[in-house]
C-alpha cells in the first residue's frame, strides 16, 4: 500500500461554489461535464509570508483561461482573492500552493454543454519548492518526447485547460520510466516549445532567450524572471528556439509557479544530446527570485 498522502482525504477546509467546507467534503459528481470532455481551467498561485504572490496576472489569466473555452466564472477576481485569503487563513498557511479551478457541472454530459452551472474551488496546502528544500541548484535531466505541443488553431493552447495536461502527463510517465525528471515537447515545427508543464530558457551569454509561447502556456514566473533579468541589465529575446541552438546554450533553466527556477544539466534525445552546468547566471536569477518573492513585489 501507498504510503502517499490522497488528495481527496485531508484536513483542512476548501473553498466551494462560495463556502468553505471540509476538506474531504469537497466532492463532484462521476457524470460532471468537464471530467468527461476537459473542460476545466485552473491556476498554479504561490503564496510567500501569507501574501499571495503575482495575484492580479494569476486571476485575469484564470479568468481568460475560461473565456478561451467558452464560459464565464461566476466570480470576480477580487472576490477570487478575498477567497484565497480566506482558505489560507482557515488552514493556516503562510508558504503554500494555492489551486483554483473552475469546471462545468453534471446538467449535461454531450460535447455541448451551454447550461452547464459553472463550479470553481480554491484548495490550498504546504508544497515546499525545491528551493524551500535547499535543492533550487539541483540540475534536472530532460528527456526529448516524442509528444509534440498543438498549433494554437487546433487546440486552446493560450488556456491553462485540463485537457491540455494529458499531453504533459504522457510525456512525463515516459520520461520518468526511463530515469529521467522531466521532458522537453517540441512544436509541429520541430522547434523547441517546452517541458510537460515549465517554460524553458536559455542563457546565451549576457542574453536570456525563450520560445515564443505560440502553442503553449506563457509563464507568468517567466515574466517575473525577466523583469528581474531586465533590472539586471541582460539581454532578453523571445523567438523560434532550434534543437541545436539549445544544445549550444551556456546555461538552461525552466521556470514554473511550482518550482520557480531550476536548472537543466541534461538533454538526451534520439540522436542528439546536450549537458550544461548550474551556471553564475542562473544561480544569480535564482537569488533574486528568492528575494522578490520575500518582499512581495507588486502582483
Amino acid at each position: 500500500m501507498s504510503d502517499v498522502l490522497a488528495f481527496d482525504d485531508r484536513d483542512g477546509l476548501i473553498w466551494l461554489d462560495g463556502a468553505l467546507v471540509p476538506w474531504n467534503e469537497a466532492r463532484l459528481h462521476v457524470m460532471t461535464h468537464s471530467l468527461h470532455a476537459g473542460g476545466a481551467v485552473f491556476e498554479g498561485i504561490r503564496a510567500y509570508d501569507g501574501g499571495i504572490f503575482l495575484s492580479n496576472v494569476h486571476f485575469s489569466r484564470f479568468q481568460r483561461s475560461a473565456e478561451i473555452v467558452g464560459y464565464t466564472l461566476p466570480y470576480s477576481s477580487l472576490e477570487l482573492l478575498k477567497a484565497c485569503e480566506a482558505v489560507l487563513w482557515a488552514n493556516e498557511l503562510k508558504d503554500a500552493y494555492i489551486r483554483p479551478i473552475a469546471w462545468r457541472g453534471s446538467e449535461s454530459v454531450t460535447v455541448a454543454a451551454r447550461n452547464a452551472t459553472i463550479h470553481v474551488a480554491i484548495a490550498a496546502w504546504d508544497w515546499p519548492t525545491p528551493a524551500a528544500e535547499g535543492r533550487s541548484t539541483t540540475g534536472i535531466r530532460l528527456q526529448l518526447s516524442s509528444w509534440r505541443r498543438p498549433r494554437a488553431d487546433t487546440a486552446p493552447t493560450a488556456s491553462k485547460c485540463s485537457g491540455l495536461y494529458m499531453i504533459g502527463t504522457l510525456a512525463r510517465h515516459a520520461a520518468n520510466d526511463e530515469g529521467f525528471d522531466d521532458a522537453l515537447l517540441l512544436d509541429i515545427d520541430g522547434d523547441v516549445a517546452e517541458t510537460t508543464a515549465t517554460n524553458i530558457i536559455l542563457v546565451e551569454g549576457r542574453k536570456l532567450v525563450s520560445p515564443v509561447a505560440d502553442c503553449f502556456l506563457d509563464s507568468i514566473t517567466k515574466r517575473h524572471v525577466f523583469a528581474l533579468a531586465q533590472r539586471a541589465g541582460l539581454e532578453l529575446e523571445e523567438r523560434k528556439v532550434s534543437l541545436e541552438e539549445l544544445c549550444a546554450a551556456d546555461e538552461v533553466f525552466v521556470v514554473g509557479t511550482s518550482i520557480e527556477i531550476q536548472p537543466v544539466v541534461e538533454l538526451k534525445g534520439p540522436a542528439i544530446g546536450a549537458q550544461w552546468s548550474v551556471g553564475p547566471l542562473t544561480q544569480s536569477l535564482i537569488d533574486n527570485f528568492q528575494n522578490s518573492v520575500r518582499q512581495q513585489c507588486p502582483a
